[in-house]
């Protein structure tokens, strides 16, 4: 019987794991192609969903320079009716937009400005369309990357009327941002689109248009760069049924026989592939369609998957089509099936008699223990008898059991002194009256009553009057899983109130009878302390902050109105002048020509005081920590530095204080440390760190930011006011930044020569060793 439970016992093991594996393997013969199958469609849809994303990545900023030229002419900030500053804003525009070919502003009285990208005499090329007295005169500028002037040259015999275009046609009537169907640029002869933004004058009308012109040969290069299986592809296709992007992009061009380029529609597309996966869709159902769509086709005889995506958007009716071989996915699978199972039903043989023997080893002890149980009971063998070897491990789970009694007294010995020597404050209290069993010394310290004082009190006796109780009897018995972590408050010794946060568990024996409460308190004044500094200091620097960006701003106002107010008070007084010479003018145009003389001369004071009273600071220089304060600089940024996975790391020696405005100092700090985080942001590199270090040098202490970024294109100027490398910055922090620094008698710098990312500069003064700064 004993060999037949032996028997039974590793055959069914032996069985149960051949009959698993089979099972296992035949499973997956049968969902393994269709898993891959499914894998392959989530591929082909994950690739046009990225595809959608990329176009639309590729075409927004062109909807936000065009709006953001129409609505600084619109509200006048820059001005429609100056050609030479409209230029340079389009000119910067286009300078920092790769993927723009040209950006152009129509007015309503037929004027025109355009800068576009060309290859000689220079890199860029502008066209102006001016009225002066009433002549028209057309230029042309070739400029360099720093905006100068290389060639000039006047067409006179140039017609052309911005009013006259379709785009100018179509965004003043609508008076909305509009996109135009792909064409083929008749300059570059590349795939384009035009997006126009109408420029309203505030009285129903418009003063002109703006437009950019876009290249998309972009996005058939980032199709060609896509890896789709092995001889997988994309493309887009219009809503007309052009194919307006591929991996090859030479097949999305034709020429008319007038020699006049245009696009080819999937019908007649010199892919075979992609015209017979797609080319009856377009006929077929509504295109574009309003649902991801999923095929299989065949084409010279083998099988094809493809995918087809909604439209973009409604501004950008394109259709994202993928297809793929389905060998390219299963077609390993198909070939290796059936050696697969061979291989699946060897190892499962040989690991079935691995199994057999293993479970003929395992029973044998079992066995030996079931003989000899047998032979004492028979009384053929004695009690007392030394154990057989078979009872060893018995034996030895007999002597581990003993360990374990010996381990739990020593563990609880170790937390006793723990719970004793810890520097948090702990007790424990009773569940059935709420008395204090067991109390450590920081408990004492923050209580200010010693051990057996609080040994005959209760929780309840430290609380503040009126506060809701916590460790009540009653709340013990309504609470079966009792555990508590709020904030409290209570009274020490000598009157003083404290607020704490309590930890609390409720201890059971095996029989869940609740044996005490264990508790830990912290104290919470400092930190609470440092969250009313870090408070107050993000208030002075949100603050100063708002007063800084106002005094540029008002600086920069100031500047630009006062030029033209000049010119009025001139102008008005060389009126005066004509008028006293003339002698028989009427005593009116005198009246008018002084109002105005005056009236532009207080409109100049009015500025003048507005500037001087936003530019007003009433902070004062002090000597302070730069350690501190840069701790604290470090927890405003922390939670943005979390969430883009950044460490911000400080070395800082043994320094002695700094003399400065301290809230500028923080400013300036925040806003290197932020922009740091957001250089890191979206960038690829593994390590994401911010190392903040500082040294004496002389009677100054220099400040190092530098981060793991990308770094800072050597192209832009980061110190200029509106100088950014942001798609939202107004392109003032740095050069506020470098304005505070100086203000305090130092300098702010970037190390152009640190690789790889960015590293900023800055020192302050050593309190003691010169004069206030500010």
């Amino acid at each position: 019987m004993r060999n037949s439970l032996a028997a039974l016992l590793a055959v069914g093991l032996a069985g149960l794991q051949f009959l698993a594996v089979l099972a296992v393997v035949f499973s997956s013969y049968l969902t393994s192609q269709r898993v891959l199958m499914d894998h392959a469609r989530t591929l082909l849809s994950d690739v046009g969903n990225n595809t959608a994303e990329h176009s639309s990545r590729f075409l927004n900023p062109a909807q936000g320079a065009a709006e953001l030229a129409a609505r600084l002419a619109q509200h006048e900030v820059l001005a429609s009716d100056n050609p030479a500053q409209l230029e340079q804003f389009l000119f910067q525009q286009l300078r920092i937009t790769p993927q723009f070919s040209g950006l152009y502003f129509g007015g309503e009285d037929g004027s025109f400005v355009y800068v576009m990208r060309t290859d000689a005499p220079a890199p860029f090329r502008s066209k102006l369309i001016t009225f002066e007295d009433g002549a028209r005169s057309v230029d042309f500028v070739w400029r360099t990357e720093d905006f100068q002037p290389v060639e000039r040259a006047r067409d006179p015999g140039d017609r052309f009327d911005p009013r006259s275009r379709p785009w100018y046609r179509r965004a003043s009537a609508a008076m909305a941002t509009i996109w135009t169907e792909p064409y083929i640029f008749f300059s570059s002869q590349q795939p384009g689109i035009t997006l126009a933004a109408p420029v309203p004058d505030g009285n129903g009308g418009i003063r002109g248009v703006v437009g950019v012109d876009i290249e998309i040969s972009n996005i058939s290069n980032f199709l060609a760069r896509l890896q789709i299986g092995t001889h997988g592809r994309a493309l887009i296709i219009n809503s007309n049924g052009d194919v307006i992007a591929h991996p090859d992009p030479s097949l999305i061009k034709t020429r008319d026989s007038d020699g006049t380029l245009r696009f080819v529609s999937i019908d007649e597309f010199g892919d075979p592939i992609a015209r017979a996966a797609f080319a009856n869709l377009v006929g077929s159902v509504a295109f574009p369609i309003q649902n991801e769509l999923f095929s299989e086709f065949s084409h010279d005889g083998d099988a094809y998957i493809a995918n087809v995506l909604p439209a973009i958007s409604e501004q950008m009716p394109w259709t994202i089509a993928v297809y793929a071989p389905q060998n390219d996915f299963i077609g390993e699978l198909r070939r290796n099936r059936a050696f697969n199972i061979w291989i699946a039903a060897l190892v499962a043989a040989i690991t079935g008699i691995v199994g057999l023997a293993l479970a003929l080893y395992i029973y044998r002890p079992v066995r030996e223990f079931a003989v000899r149980s047998a032979l004492i009971s028979q009384g053929e063998v004695d009690a007392a008898e030394p154990l057989p070897r078979t009872y060893k491990e018995l034996a030895l789970a007999n002597e581990s059991l003993m360990q374990q009694i010996v381990a739990r007294k020593k563990a609880e010995r170790e937390y006793g002194q723990t719970f004793d020597l810890s520097p948090r404050a702990m007790a424990q209290i009773s569940p059935a009256t709420g008395r204090f069993l067991k109390v450590n010394a920081a408990f004492c310290d923050l209580t200010g009553h010693d051990a057996d004082r609080l040994l005959q009190m209760r929780f309840a006796d430290l609380t503040v009057q009126g506060d809701p109780p916590m460790f009540t009897p009653q709340a013990f018995a309504d609470d079966d899983v009792f555990t508590a972590d709020r904030e409290a408050r209570i009274r020490r010794r000598d009157g003083e109130i404290v607020c704490i946060r309590v930890n609390a568990i409720l201890i059971r024996d095996h029989r869940g009878t609740p044996l005490h409460a264990v508790v830990t308190m912290d104290d919470l004044t400092e930190a609470r302390a440092r969250e009313n500094e870090i408070v107050r200091l993000n208030r002075d620097l949100s603050h100063l902050a708002r007063g800084n960006t106002m005094g540029q701003m008002a600086a920069g106002l100031a500047h630009e109105l006062n030029q033209p107010l000049t010119t009025i008070a001139q102008n008005a007084d060389t009126g005066l002048l004509i008028v006293d010479k003339a002698g028989n003018s009427a005593p009116e145009l005198r009246e008018v020509l002084t109002e105005i003389e005056q009236q532009s001369l207080r409109a100049g004071e009015i500025i003048r005081a507005l500037r001087g009273f936003i530019g007003k600071d009433e902070s004062r220089v002090t000597a302070f920590d730069l350690a501190e304060l840069l701790e604290q600089a470090r927890r405003l940024v922390q939670a943005e530095a979390v969430e883009a996975n950044v460490t911000v790391v400080a070395a800082l020696p043994d320094l002695p204080p700094v003399r400065a405005h301290r809230v500028q100092i923080a400013q300036v700090l925040v806003n290197l440390l932020r922009n740091a985080i957001e250089a890191m942001a979206d960038a690829e590199s593994k390590l994401r760190r911010v190392t903040v270090a500082a040294q004496r040098r002389g009677d100054m202490v220099e400040v190092t930011v530098e981060d793991t970024g990308p770094g800072v294109d050597p192209s832009v100027s980061l110190f200029s006011q509106f100088e950014t490398t942001k798609a939202t910055g107004m392109g003032l922090g740095l050069s506020i930044c470098r304005s505070m620094i100086e203000a305090n008698g130092g300098s702010l710098m970037l190390d152009r020569n640190h690789q790889p990312g960015a590293r900023f500069r800055f020192t302050l003064r050593v309190d003691g060793t010169g004069t206030d700064a500010v």
